[in-house]
């Protein structure tokens, strides 16, 4: 989908009160003054980042700056989508079903002078069962070792919705991006009276409205993150482009396929495990079990005469093959683990922090 970018401006164009904390601001003069977007031939032109006219600046060359970025927010607000599209790779999941993201997902982005740690989090929920908690765990964790935070909304949800983490993010020690997702869906007014009613809730936070479906804005995003990065040598080798496992991108990619076939509770009570990954030069085998909490559970997932775990076999193998780039072997099973979502032992096997 191509975005019509003059149907949205920015800064808008009048002022309210010249206070509303556009992305990027320049000081001049001892007022605010935006940089506006300037369009040439039909592209967006931003300003470039200091140093950037004729390569880094001498004193930027010997400086090395990383940072953690972690991406906050509500369910289904597009986090994973905005996670993707910043790293430049499929590292998290997606669906238009809430609660897609069970875990604390790193993303890597490397240059010779900069790595920047993306950290996808699942929403922020109200937990009914210590799966969530363990969810939750993941998302306020983020708030604590973040150099920058990226709170994600979109032009859909209420802005007054979980007013308890906003005044966690209120207190946050770091800069705050507020974006503000899904901007395609609404016009230029309403986002106007949207971003207003935002920086009255966290006055202090930049606010920058964006389609990342559409990758509209994705780019300031990512030069304003590398003007807040600290100083700082590298946290992980300089070629890493995530800290997860390939086990784990298995469970995630047939987890997907769950969520994205089957209906109502079923995706919510299945948790996907790899039994067996054994690679070679040409193929990969792999077996992993799809873990549900009811016999009816099991029978739903695996269909009549077998065709819908067939079914939801064939997209993932499919989808593995395009992520390792390799002819896959899978295998899948269905197995009944009663209440694993409330099993202390069951969520620490599968890497879940039931600690907070």
């Amino acid at each position: 989908m191509i975005m019509d970018n003059s149907q949205f401006s920015y800064p808008p164009s009048e002022e309210t009160g010249g206070s509303l904390n556009y992305l990027p601001l320049e000081e001049t003069g001892g007022s605010l003054n935006y940089l506006p977007l300037e369009e040439a031939g039909g592209s967006l032109n931003y300003p470039p980042l200091e140093g950037a006219g004729g390569g880094p600046s001498a004193q930027f060359a010997k400086q090395h700056k990383s940072g953690f970025v972690n991406i906050i927010g509500n369910p289904n607000v597009g986090k994973s989508t905005l996670m993707n599209r910043l790293v430049g790779e499929r590292i998290s999941i997606i669906t238009a079903k809430a609660q897609t993201t069970r875990h604390r997902i790193l993303g890597i982005v490397n240059t010779d002078d900069m790595q920047i740690v993306y950290s996808d989090t699942p929403g922020v929920i109200q937990p009914n069962y210590k799966l969530q908690q363990s969810m939750l765990n993941f998302s306020q964790s983020a708030l604590n070792d973040a150099d920058v935070l990226l709170y994600v909304t979109d032009t859909v949800e209420k802005c007054t919705k979980n007013e308890e983490f906003l005044q966690k993010v209120r207190q946050a020690q770091c800069p705050v991006l507020l974006l503000i997702n899904k901007i395609d869906l609404t016009d230029q007014s309403k986002l106007e009276q949207l971003v207003e009613q935002w920086h009255e809730l966290l006055p202090d936070a930049e606010i920058i409205p964006l389609s990342a479906l559409s990758s509209f804005n994705i780019e300031p995003i990512r030069k304003r993150v590398v003007e807040l990065l600290p100083d700082s040598p590298p946290y992980f080798e300089k070629d890493a482009l995530t800290d997860r496992p390939a086990r784990f991108f298995v469970t995630e990619i047939i987890r997907e396929k769950i969520l994205l076939y089957y209906q109502k509770e079923i995706p919510y009570a299945t948790e996907v495990l790899v039994e067996m990954f054994d690679e070679s030069a040409e193929k990969i085998h792999i077996k992993a079990v799809i873990m549900v909490e009811r016999d009816t559970q099991k029978g739903i997932i695996i269909g009549h005469q077998g065709q819908a775990l067939k079914k939801v076999g064939t997209m993932a193998r499919k989808d593995l093959e395009l992520f390792f780039e390799k002819k896959i072997f899978l295998e899948m099973f269905v197995k009944v683990e009663k209440d694993w979502r409330n099993r202390d032992n069951m969520l620490k096997a599968l890497g879940y922090d039931i600690n907070g």
